[in-house]
């Protein structure tokens, strides 16, 4: 089984047009992405998914892998879908979507969120969580909260915040989903071709696709947090914790 990560990028965002071309201390952010994934041990092949020519430029202009897609896709996941039919995947290999605005991921994260797919060839589809430790995010709607049972499948992802305690005394871990996807190759042709669940429309998840039609996720801990960059003051943000980190 391979292991491919693609990194779908587009240029048009509401709140924050032209992010994966935004400078992060001297290169736009989408070439940190590209530069920490190929770091990821089990990752054979990476690659940038866009339909605009000004992200097809500049990742060419730093030597990366980008293919050019289709521009009436409504997701991420659409447009990994278009990529990997031209790289001739074998049905069982596993495909990684990591999204071009998350500049300080570690490149360990991609191992971590393949690994169950590696282990349990039956398995359609993984994604990463992480334990909450900042009390601003159990009730932002930005960062999205996931249970699951006793063997991590996911069981729903919300905005908000869950499980609800009713009553006080009861102590709570409360986990946000990261955002890190792992497909099966031949479970990305599926996934594309259902229909947009009422949870999904509701909640606009992508991921209740799959648990509203009855599909398994896989849930996996991580201990690394990541900043997702979906404004100007959350590239503020990157930016300070990069120049802050150690050399």
């Amino acid at each position: 089984m391979n292991v491919v990560c693609i990194i779908p990028a587009r240029y048009e965002s509401s709140r924050f047009p032209g992010k994966p071309l935004a400078d992060i201390c001297g290169k736009p952010m989408i070439q940190h992405v590209y530069e920490r994934v190929v770091q990821a041990r089990t990752v054979s092949l990476t690659a940038v998914a866009t339909d605009d020519e000004r992200i097809f430029t500049a990742v060419q202009r730093f030597g990366g892998r980008v293919i050019m897609t289709s521009t009436t896709h409504q997701s991420g996941t659409d447009r990994i879908a278009e990529v990997v039919t031209h790289l001739g995947l074998a049905l069982s290999d596993i495909v990684v979507n990591i999204q071009g605005d998350q500049p300080l991921f570690e490149p360990i994260q991609i191992d971590e969120v393949a690994k169950p797919l590696l282990d349990d060839p039956d398995l359609p589809m993984a994604t990463l969580i992480y334990k909450i430790i900042r009390e601003e995010e159990v009730t932002h709607p930005h960062a999205v909260k996931v249970v699951f049972d006793h063997d991590h499948n996911a069981i729903y992802f919300s905005r908000a915040t869950i499980p609800f305690v009713r009553d006080r005394g009861h102590e709570v871990s409360y986990y946000k989903h990261h955002g890190i996807y792992a497909y099966r190759r031949q479970f990305l042709d599926t996934f594309t071709k259902l229909p947009q669940g009422t949870l999904e429309r509701l909640e606009a998840l992508e991921q209740l696709r799959a648990l509203e039609h009855g599909y398994r996720i896989k849930v996996v801990e991580t201990y690394y947090d990541s900043v997702q960059v979906d404004t100007p003051q959350d590239l503020e943000r990157v930016k300070r914790l990069l120049l802050s980190a150690p050399p």
